[in-house]
């Protein structure tokens, strides 16, 4: 939901009416429905809206309490809207609009900064506090909703996407060096609060941050996750209903919506158990914002080895929703390309992004809001490389027998997995110096699997693929919604032992027991892990061949200090006559001098 933008003038000066609009003229894409701004001396917000909740004109931002002392501009959705009003009317407040946009203005007046505590959603807002003269802006506690800033000019500025803030001309000048050569060496992004345009920083999710006229404040961090290192200690039963019914409530309270709602349907066992619990929410009670039939959306490939219809054909055959599917192909591909790096703002890791924005671009004839199944597999262990840490951490609690059942039953269900990752490894130390960059913390897998998850969520994975998520949706105006980030989910996941994440290499425990009798089995045992895929190496190899290597071949790309330009051109070719495996590095280094060449055109 929306774009928001904003300039913070610290000398006391006027903001720049000019500046704003042209951020939020940037962020179009993320609310074509209205705009709207408001100016107060140093102050200036912007707001670009895709209407979702309450479509009436009384929902347009900026939006002011009742007496103006408090302007809000607001990305998100507070899904528990409805139970906060009434509470906040119990204590004499009134509301003149049916928005969650609302609520929260009357929760600062209530709680002050303590109100995130109360909220339960996804939401990237400021709020311009004219009696203290304080800029308060705030991140949901998982980071679903995006907020960046930078200090230019005596100014401080904030937007929705990197893009708006190079509206100011000393802005994004220059790469920051440091996090794109981390990137290209490990491909990993948004595990800190730098970004990968120097002097820009994003506000990392669970944070909030007030600015004065005597500057920005340190961010502070007003939630965390405490992850259970126990083994073992649950029961079975009670865990699987527990999280039935917290993802139940979860999906409910994400249907709230006054215009149309989908589901994005990979055919793997999140999706598909999202799919099926909204079929049943739909049995039991009207859901307006779906329909008399749930529609869901996928993404098809010829090749049978990414392909993921029969999984998907299970799910349609049992729920009878109404289904559609898009078959990514290369024709127009670099094209699209270009302006999904437009769109991400920053250089992304592989081709695989690709197929989940060609979903949102197939939704978007039919609705302005999906659910998914995102982040599930950093709670749940989803990955199969999550099997080494927890072998690891059971070794060093001298629990030999318990470890060795886990690696046998790891090397029985994924054993094609583990011939992969050895194959990858050997690829990455035959061309060791190919790239600069030293492993980020985030990488370091030493630890037991509670530390390694408790990492995923709140500083390596998840965050990355949220920031890919939110660009893929909002670059065709759709609103993505993510029930397993529900923060209630989230912290009782947290909480239970280990041996619900994984048991005998089965990944994801606990959720296949919740599902048991909702989920087809076909599905919900499932072992192997594909999610919205590309064929990326097939395409690198064949229809992509030509502008990769017009991009390796280029003087502009040998000057660069990021990797070594004859080697990589030569192990490419290598590549392509078969001599060497695939390696993803290929893409991140394409997809990376694309970028920089943005930097040499605003240099011209």
């Amino acid at each position: 939901m929306c774009g928001i933008a904003g300039q913070f003038v610290l000398n006391g000066g006027e903001a720049d009416a000019d500046l704003v609009a042209a951020m939020a003229e940037r962020l179009r894409h993320r609310g074509p429905d209205g705009e709207g701004t408001c100016f107060s001396g140093p102050v200036g917000l912007a707001h670009r809206r895709l209407a979702i909740i309450d479509l009436s004109d009384e929902g347009r931002q900026p939006m002011a309490n009742e007496d103006g002392s408090l302007w809000i501009v607001f990305n998100g959705e507070v899904y528990n809207y409805l139970e906060l009003r009434e509470d906040l009317r119990a204590l004499g407040h009134r509301f003149a609009t049916a928005t969650d946009t609302e609520v929260i203005l009357h929760a600062y007046e209530e709680w002050g900064r303590d109100c995130l505590h109360r909220f339960n959603g996804m939401w990237a807002f400021a709020i311009w506090d004219n009696r203290r003269r304080e800029l308060f802006c705030a991140r949901d506690r998982l980071g679903v909703k995006p907020l960046y800033y930078t200090l230019a000019g005596g100014s401080f500025l904030f937007a929705s996407e990197i893009k708006a803030l190079l509206a100011h001309p000393a802005v994004g000048r220059k790469p920051n060096d440091r996090m794109l050569a981390t990137f290209l060496a490990w491909g990993v992004a948004d595990h800190t609060g730098e970004t990968m345009y120097d002097g820009v920083f994003q506000l990392r999710p669970a944070h909030s941050i007030v600015v004065s006229a005597e500057g920005a404040g340190e961010p502070e961090r007003y939630w965390d996750l405490a992850m259970n290192a126990a083994p073992r200690g649950a029961d079975d039963d009670a865990a699987a209903g527990r999280v039935r019914d917290l993802l139940t409530d979860a999906v409910r309270l994400r249907l709230r919506s006054d215009v149309p709602v989908g589901t994005c349907l990979s055919g793997g066992i999140d999706s598909s158990t999202i799919t099926f619990l909204i079929n049943d929410l739909l049995r039991a009670e009207r859901l307006e914002s779906v329909g008399d039939r749930q529609k869901t959306f996928s993404v098809c490939f010829d090749d049978p080895r990414f392909d993921e219809s029969r999984h998907i054909d299970t799910v349609v055959a049992a729920t009878g929703v109404a289904s559609h599917r898009t078959t990514p192909d290369t024709e127009g591909l670099w094209e699209d390309i270009e302006r999904l790096l437009y769109m991400q703002d920053e250089p992304f890791a592989s081709l695989s992004i690709y197929a989940q924005y060609c979903v949102m671009r197939l939704a978007s004839d039919e609705v302005k809001v999906v659910l998914d199944g995102q982040g599930a597999d950093e709670q749940l262990a989803g990955y199969i490389a999550y099997q080494m840490p927890y072998v690891r951490g059971l070794l060093r609690q001298g629990r030999i027998l318990a470890a060795l059942r886990e690696a046998i039953g790891g090397a029985q269900h994924h054993r094609s997995f583990f011939s992969w990752a050895i194959r990858q490894s050997l690829v990455r130390s035959e061309r060791r110096g190919l790239l600069r960059g030293d492993a980020p913390e985030v990488l370091r897998y030493a630890g037991s699997l509670d530390e390694v998850l408790a990492r995923e969520i709140t500083a390596s994975n998840l965050p990355l693929l949220l920031h890919w998520e939110d660009r893929n949706s909002m670059a065709f105006s759709i609103e993505a919604r993510v029930p397993f980030l529900d923060y209630r989910l989230v912290e009782y996941l947290a909480g239970l032992p280990l041996d619900q994440k994984i048991r005998g290499g089965v990944t994801k425990y606990v959720l296949r027991r919740a599902i048991r009798g909702l989920v087809p089995d076909a599905v919900r045992c499932r072992m192997d892990k594909m999610g919205f895929v590309t064929p990326e190496e097939v395409w690198m190899k064949d229809e992509l061949r030509p502008h990769i290597l017009d991009l390796f071949s280029t003087p502009e790309f040998s000057r660069r200090p990021f990797w070594d330009a004859e080697r990589v051109l030569q192990n490419y070719r290598e590549f392509l006559d078969g001599k060497s495996e695939y390696s993803t590095e290929f893409w991140r280094i394409a997809c990376a001098e694309v970028w920089l060449r943005q930097f040499d055109g605003a240099g011209e």
